[in-house]
Formats: C-alpha cells, sequence, structure tokens
C-alpha cells in the first residue's frame, strides 16, 4: 500500500452537514493533515483545504506547488468533496465568502492546544456564524509536522511514509 493513510471514501455512512475549511499553510501536505481531513469528510459535505498566505512565513513550496501537491492526494476520487484555495486575509472572511460554517484543526499536543484555543476565540469574536471543530491528530502522526518533515528531508532523511509519495518525490528534487 502505498499511502498508510486511510482512504477517503464519499459519504463513509456518516451524516454530513455543510462546508468546512481546513487552514494551514500545507508547506507541504502530510499523512496526518490527510487523516485530518479524512475523519473531517465524516462530519461535513465539503472540505475547503486553504492555504493560509502568511508574509511572516518564507515556504518551501509555491502557492502553485502547493496547491499542485494537496490536489494529486486525491485525483477526483472524491468527486467535489474536498476543494483546494487559499487566502492572504482572514479565514472567517473566506469562509463567510465560500459560505463555510466551520473551522477545522487539528491538535497534535497540549502546546497547539493554547495557540489554537486563542485562534478560535479570535475567530469566534469576527464572525460568530463561523464556529471551531477541534480533530485530534491520529496518534501515528502526533510528531509530525510540516517543518519537521522539511527540516529531516533537507538533510536527507528518508521520510517516506509521513508524506504521500509524490509529495516524498517533491521533497527529494527540491533537496537534491
Amino acid at each position: 500500500m502505498d499511502n498508510p493513510v486511510d482512504p477517503i471514501v464519499p459519504g463513509a455512512g456518516r451524516q454530513t452537514s455543510g462546508t468546512a475549511l481546513y487552514p494551514g499553510t500545507f508547506d507541504p501536505i502530510t499523512n496526518g493533515h490527510l487523516d485530518i481531513i479524512r475523519r473531517g469528510l465524516n462530519l461535513f459535505d465539503r472540505i475547503i483545504i486553504t492555504i493560509a498566505i502568511n508574509p511572516q512565513k518564507i515556504p518551501l513550496f509555491s502557492l502553485e506547488e502547493r496547491c499542485e501537491l494537496i490536489e494529486g492526494c486525491f485525483g477526483g476520487f472524491v468527486s467535489g468533496r474536498v476543494e483546494v484555495g487559499f487566502t492572504d486575509g482572514l479565514i472567517v472572511d473566506y469562509a463567510r465568502k465560500k459560505e463555510a460554517h466551520a473551522i477545522i484543526r487539528g491538535l497534535r499536543a497540549l502546546s497547539d492546544f493554547d495557540y489554537e484555543f486563542q485562534l478560535a476565540l479570535m475567530n469566534r469574536r469576527l464572525e460568530r456564524s463561523v464556529e471551531t471543530v477541534f480533530l485530534m491528530t491520529g496518534f501515528r502522526w502526533i510528531y509530525i509536522s510540516s517543518t519537521n518533515i522539511k527540516n529531516a528531508a533537507r538533510c536527507h532523511g528518508d521520510v517516506a511514509g509521513l508524506v504521500p509519495p509524490h509529495v516524498d518525490r517533491a521533497l527529494k528534487k527540491k533537496f537534491a
């Protein structure tokens, strides 16, 4: 099996509701992200993976490359339930524009919670109609982050199994 993340199965037997955003830099997308998306599709009809453009961060992959890497994870299999977008503004403004009523955030550890809690409260203050939903990262992905993946790949560490195969190839190409 190329990818150890459970397959994303449309309509996996659960009742879903509306549209949610899943924001992040996704530089690059990891199997931990895919796990959150897969489980989010059990809760929502549609998820818009939203690349948040942060001028304080210098990404390894361009916006276009990140979009392509994300889209390469799905290849039409999800049949319109997953979309990729981006914004350089407030996530709640983008949610309103896309008629999303929820923001999905993944939590790996207690240290994530404080930051995410503050962000959720600010988003709630800015737009009361958009809820934040926290999903715990699957145990097998708890230690990975895009930053850790990039650091390991930069030093020619083996990140296969932590990212989709096409992302692994893209990382190897960047650091060749």
